[in-house]
């Protein structure tokens, strides 16, 4: 039994938070998680966790956004009853994978459009372009400020010929109306007076015009419309930095998670970032599981994953292939029409595709139709993070998979039911055993 370590279950996970209670030899803590009427979350700590280390445990699956803001306010609330160091858990770390959506290096422009059309308006953008050294400048006024004032003047009475009902007059109207300094108040009004009263509207006072059926039609202002140039692309905003700073600023003091997507997330965090390796386990699994596995290939279903895969099969001693994609797709939509070619050997063998996370099960199904195509005798997946989201069980069952190993990083009792070629790892007790290490590490020696 450890001592000073009180465990919180989040709502996402609830057997894998027993596991590791049960590993380390300790009870739940006891925690109140509910939603009011209005759909807010409510969390309430049922016991004392003052100067204790607090783990709370609540994995990235399900309803990822109502788990985070659970998570968050859990955290808020261990640090406001006076807990001494906050960890959160996350086995699958939301937001991860925002990183993963292509964009080009150099940014926009991508490409300039062959096609263009000169605009006449103006838009947002300065029109004309401050010119590059070594370029001519703009030419300028032709002639100069008396040729504007005169192109001003030539307007201006332009606008007084077409008359006074003209919607056009009303630009220069309190100037051309305005009496002139030697006529008095009383010369004004007397030449008012005189004049004859019209039933006529003018067009100034209700700012509309008619068209030639006699309708009212507002007094269109010509403001241009803001159109973006072609060959740009508007920006991905990615969620990295913005999940970092909230669990930092909500209180957490370390977290715990295992194989991120991009190990480069951990650099978004101001406090220490465990990421455990699902490595071992997998590396395990094919000693004892399958069957003369020194005669299999290690395969890696993209270029990404081919690092993770590669560290297996040097591990292991085994070959390696690795699924290449041709074409390389620009939009995420296009991902699954890519080409893919087989770079190694699986005749007559045994493939087994290492990667870390499955969501739609769309890259490990192909790639299992290839292996199969290229002659292997079995196709066995070992998977970090079975997300398996929408249709991925249906599309599994279907394919030419023969079995699929994951880890129980997130909840696979519902898959598992619907699935047959679906086989779970327990991995609640290796954060049971980072947990109970962790105290030692960071608190020794006693000062």
């Amino acid at each position: 039994m450890v001592r000073n370590i009180v465990v919180l279950g989040g709502s996402s996970h609830p057997r894998l938070n027993e596991t590791i209670c049960n590993h380390l030899g300790i009870p739940p803590a006891k925690v109140l998680l509910s939603k009011f009427s209005v759909g807010e979350t409510r969390v309430e700590i049922k016991e004392s966790v003052r100067e204790k280390d607090v783990y709370i445990i609540q994995t990235g699956c399900g309803k990822v956004n109502d788990n985070l803001m659970e998570l968050l306010i859990t955290i808020s609330a261990c640090k406001t009853a006076s807990a001494k160091r906050v960890t959160a858990v996350l086995p699958l770390f939301p937001y991860s994978r925002q990183s993963d959506i292509p964009y080009n290096k150099t940014g926009a422009p991508l490409s300039k459009s062959s096609n263009t059309q000169p605009q006449s308006a103006f838009s947002f953008e300065s029109r004309p372009q401050t010119p590059h050294p070594g370029q001519p400048q703009s030419a300028g006024l032709t002639n100069g400020v008396e040729g504007l004032h005169k192109g001003l003047a030539k307007v201006q009475l332009d606008d007084m010929a077409s008359g006074p009902d003209s919607p056009q007059n009303g630009r220069f109207s309190n100037y051309t109306n305005a009496p002139k300094r030697s006529d008095t108040m009383d010369s004004s009004k007397s030449s008012t007076s005189d004049r004859p009263r019209t039933t006529s509207t003018s067009s100034s006072t209700n700012n509309q015009h008619h068209d030639d059926n006699g309708n009212a039609a507002p007094n269109s202002s010509k403001v241009p419309v803001f159109q973006p140039q072609p060959g740009y692309k508007q920006w991905v905003a990615q969620a990295g930095t913005l999940v970092a700073d909230l669990l930092t600023c909500a209180g957490a003091d370390h977290i715990i998670t295992m194989d991120l997507h991009d190990p480069q997330y951990q650099g978004f965090f101001d406090i220490p970032v465990d990421n455990l390796y699902g490595r071992p386990l997998l590396k395990k699994y094919i000693q004892y599981q399958i069957p003369d596995y020194m005669q299999a290939v290690i395969v890696s279903p993209d270029a990404g994953g081919a690092k993770r895969a590669t560290a297996i099969a040097d591990g292991l001693g085994m070959p390696f292939a690795l699924i290449h994609k041709e074409r390389r797709p620009t939009k995420i939509t296009d991902r699954q029409n890519a080409t893919m070619m087989l770079v190694g050997d699986v005749a007559n063998r045994t493939a087994i595709l290492v990667d870390d996370l499955a969501d739609t099960s769309n890259t490990i199904t192909r790639a299992a139709k290839l292996l199969k195509k290229e002659g292997a005798t079995t196709v066995i997946a070992l998977l970090t993070h079975g997300v398996l989201s929408g249709d991925a069980i249906e599309r599994i069952n279907a394919s030419a998979l023969d079995k699929v190993v994951v880890t129980n990083s997130v909840p696979q009792a519902e898959h598992q039911k619907r699935c047959p070629k679906l086989e779970v790892l327990e991995i609640g007790n290796i954060f049971a055993e980072v947990g109970r290490s962790r105290p030692l590490r960071f608190f020794w020696p006693p000062h």
